[in-house]
């Protein structure tokens, strides 16, 4: 068995006795304390999550833009040195390999943020692509990341930088930038469905910048919360709600898709189900039984035909309502519609409902 990978902070981790598991092939904290009271800590306060297990692919080159043109389902040509975007990198069936955001921090250098069970995956993918005067480099070990998430993380990070940063808004980052410092890109995106920061640091400088901000009162968060606020928040994961067999448009993120950019790869795919409309779309819905729905659950409509599969389900500690993302076919969604889930060999009644189900 492979030994399990490390962020910076993982010693610091078993000094304070947060629970660890495997995540992706990465020793993660699920918990500080309790999810609950990490969750309410985003919503109400400021929560901080070490997100250093993300990873980092630079592509330099002068086809930089051609090559990540053709590679990625956004338009590249659309980002500046101080704004980012998502995007998809996806195959030729359309189905997503990754999520990811995209930062352009020269003219021919550009840094993909992808997801850590995925970076190995997508960097042999991208370095497959042929026909490019491009460099692709994994150089994720010389990042740190912390996330700094929640209505209160704007004036916390505030104290401990000399620019002002009330007007960064969602997408937007700072490069050569200090943090107590700390040189840092600092970039005004999250996964929590709140305001707040992320910071990319040196790997070195990631413990500094974490007691730093758990000084100031943050609560330190572990993967089970950000999954309870990722979901509340309406934002999907990639392994339960965009998988290789999942397209963006049939994920309702169709807008990070732009078909009119030129020839990329699953565009065919991607173009006839923007203009036709895809069979099975990604729906929220919400239980008004009882139990909590859970991926690969499948769902039923009244009569007992199976009409799709639960992707992402959680109890919601903001809303105190179990929630969930199901994939169904297109014509039988409709919002407030009622249908059945089969949770343990029994059928639970849930309704359709617009996502996001919790907005800050």
């Amino acid at each position: 068995m492979a030994e399990l990978k490390k962020t910076p902070l993982n010693e610091y981790y078993h000094e304070s006795g947060a629970k660890l598991v495997d995540f992706g092939g990465w020793e993660m904290p699920v918990q500080f304390t309790s999810i609950k009271e990490e969750h309410n800590a985003v919503r109400d306060d400021v929560g901080i999550f070490d997100v250093s297990h993300m990873g980092e692919i630079k592509v330099s080159g002068k086809e930089a833009v051609q090559f990540l043109n053709h590679v990625l389902t956004n338009d590249i040509t659309k980002l500046t040195d101080v704004k980012a975007h998502y995007t998809f990198l996806c195959n030729e069936q359309g189905g997503v390999i990754d999520d990811l955001v995209a930062y352009k921090l020269d003219e021919d250098e550009y840094i993909l943020v992808v997801n850590a069970g995925n970076t190995d995956k997508d960097f042999e993918w991208l370095k497959s692509i042929e026909g490019f005067d491009v460099k692709v480099e994994n150089v994720s070990p010389d990042y740190g990341q912390i996330a700094v998430q929640g209505p209160n993380a704007r004036e916390m990070v505030q104290k401990h930088v000399e620019e002002d940063i009330s007007g960064i808004k969602m997408f937007e980052f700072r490069q050569d930038f200090k943090v107590d410092g700390k040189d840092v890109i600092l970039s005004q995106t999250g996964y929590t469905g709140e305001d707040g920061f992320e910071i990319y640091c040196k790997s070195e400088d990631t413990l500094a910048l974490w007691k730093l901000f758990k000084e100031e009162g943050a609560v330190e968060c572990g993967l089970g919360a950000r999954d309870t606020l990722r979901l509340e928040g309406g934002l999907p994961l990639h392994g339960q709600d965009l998988t290789e067999e999942i397209t963006p448009v049939e994920a309702k993120m169709g807008f990070a898709v732009k078909v009119d950019k030129g020839d990329f790869i699953g565009k065919d795919v991607l173009q006839k189900q923007k203009e036709e409309g895809a069979k099975r779309k990604l729906q929220g819905f919400e239980i008004t039984g009882k139990g909590i729905a859970r991926t690969g659950y499948e769902v039923f409509d009244k009569e007992g035909n199976q009409v799709g599969v639960v992707t992402s389900g959680t109890q919601s500690p903001a809303t105190k309502r179990s929630i969930g993302f199901a994939m169904v076919d297109t014509d039988f969604h409709e919002l407030e519609k009622e249908f059945i889930i089969k949770i343990r060999n029994k059928d639970v009644e849930a309704k359709f409902v617009k996502a996001p189900f919790h907005k800050n």
